[in-house]
């Protein structure tokens, strides 16, 4: 385990490894390709601590077959570490919005299933995967989400992924991570490929 001191203790009365133990809200932003499979990588961490896992998808599309959904599945049925729940919200879909299409509905069942969960502690670890578009698009109330997402009880640990995540949300969250881009195949044309996209 990594050790080390801290520049600051904080005084709020929590013991060193109340601190530690504490559940944490992660944002993954940015522009840079990662984002979701780092969240993923924390989920195969949380199943191998056999925490029950929810995996929540906001706008990839319920067709595909990803890799990390067949992975998570195998192992949450494996009976070896925790079990995993993985919910597509909606028709899915990606960087296109179809004209006529409204997928504002689902987002906001999908977030009210999340407030359930949270609710009633159906999971340990949560991925809110791509939920960054919904709240920047103004499907959900950001002071709903933030209020929700504070005040969540328990040992319940969210990390929510995709690009231009809101400054609120960044403001509160315990970790954030912005994924930078260098350089992409597809900024010169080439599509996504099995094994490197899904």
């Amino acid at each position: 385990m990594p050790q080390g001191k801290p520049d600051i203790v904080p005084d709020d009365g929590l013991t060193t490894r109340q601190r530690r133990n504490r559940p944490l809200l992660m944002v993954h932003t940015g522009p840079g390709k990662g984002k979701s499979t780092a969240a993923f990588g924390m989920a195969l961490r949380a199943w191998n601590q056999g925490w029950p896992v929810g995996v929540f998808q906001f706008v990839k599309s319920a067709k595909w077959r990803v890799g990390e959904e067949r992975a998570l599945r195998v192992l949450g049925d494996s009976g070896e570490g925790g079990t995993v729940a993985w919910h597509k919200m909606g028709e899915g879909w990606s960087w296109i919005r179809r004209p006529g299409a409204d997928h504002s509905d689902d987002a906001r069942e999908g977030w009210a299933q999340i407030k359930r969960d949270l609710a009633a502690e159906t999971y340990r670890f949560y991925v809110l995967d791509e939920f960054t578009y919904p709240l920047r698009w103004g499907w959900l109330d950001l002071d709903d989400v933030v209020e929700t997402l504070t005040g969540r009880p328990g040992a319940q640990h969210v990390v929510i992924t995709g690009r231009d995540a809101p400054e609120r949300l960044v403001e509160v969250a315990d970790l954030v991570t912005e994924m930078g881009k260098v350089r992409h195949p597809m900024d010169t044309g080439q599509k996504g490929q099995k094994g490197i996209e899904w």
